[in-house]
């Protein structure tokens, strides 16, 4: 093994003893994970929990004698640790890992238990959860029960990429009981899960020559076609036609109309004189 392969190993090593420490150090806190980073000016340790103000302590003094701690164990330097609340613990599998323990620990029944946090995963939006609870559960020997509910993968470069895992420890007077929490996220994408998005077209530049062109096919299709001229031409005389037949029609019922009036006003005429003869004798 070259130097560069061993000193990656022996980082990764620490790292991971790193994180076991810093978990049993803020259990009470509901630890949420722990990521580290190099920077110039040193290491920089940020711890999640649910709780981080037991972690931080009154004015500080539990976090600094945890960064003492971590420098003097396992030799960083310029060590600065800092805590942030996790955003939803729901959907962290290691704070619901660690309540799963809890759980087991106070007397809960394992079914209880495993039932109880899954629904409440799955309440906060998770895809799904898988939890294992592996141990002398009702009895001297081992067995193992998981609780599913959701899309779970268990292998491949989704189950890599997509699932995030929890573990804890439950220790029981029969034994210690592991346990190990498996979400996929609300915002987990699996490969199957395609969308097709529209056809953007492209339209050319215009230039000089096309606008000419498209003002000319505007102008052929506003003109009136042949066809539509022929159907005008025929339909001129036919209404022309038309209207002198209204006016004939109009004209007949005109004479036919004064002969009425004057029959009517013949009688009123001849009964007038006769009126008179009568008033006379």
């Amino acid at each position: 093994m070259t130097t560069i392969a061993r000193q990656m190993v022996e980082e990764r090593v620490r790292r991971m003893l790193v994180h076991e420490f810093v978990r049993n150090e803020v259990d009470r806190a509901g630890f949420g994970g722990l990521s580290i980073q190099r920077t110039p000016l040193g290491t920089h340790v940020r711890i999640l929990a649910e709780r981080p103000g037991i972690v931080i302590g009154r004015k500080g003094v539990d976090i600094n004698r945890l960064t003492e701690e971590l420098e003097r164990t396992f030799g960083y330097e310029n060590l600065q640790v800092e805590a942030s609340d996790v955003e939803n613990w729901a959907l962290n599998p290691d704070v619901m890992a660690s309540k799963v323990a809890n759980a087991l620990e106070r007397g809960w029944n394992y079914r209880r238990a495993g039932n109880s946090m899954l629904q409440r995963i799955m309440g906060a939006g998770a895809r799904g959860c898988q939890i294992t609870i592996a141990g002398k559960l009702t009895g001297l020997r081992h067995r193992t029960e998981k609780f599913i509910e959701g899309h779970i993968k268990h292998c491949g470069e989704p189950a890599l990429q997509l699932m995030q895992l929890g573990y804890s420890q439950a220790k029981l007077k029969p034994g210690t009981i592991g346990v190990k929490v498996a979400i996929m996220p609300p915002n987990a994408k699996l490969p199957d899960e395609i969308e097709v998005a529209p056809a953007v077209v492209e339209k050319p530049p215009a230039t000089e020559e096309g606008e000419a062109a498209a003002k000319g096919e505007e102008a052929a299709e506003a003109a009136p076609t042949d066809d539509e001229q022929a159907d005008v031409a025929e339909a001129a005389p036919e209404e022309g036609a038309q209207s002198e037949a209204d006016a004939g029609k109009e004209a007949a019922k005109a004479p036919a109309g004064d002969e009425k009036a004057n029959a009517a006003e013949a009688p009123k005429e001849g009964a007038q004189p006769e009126a008179d003869a009568e008033d006379s004798g």
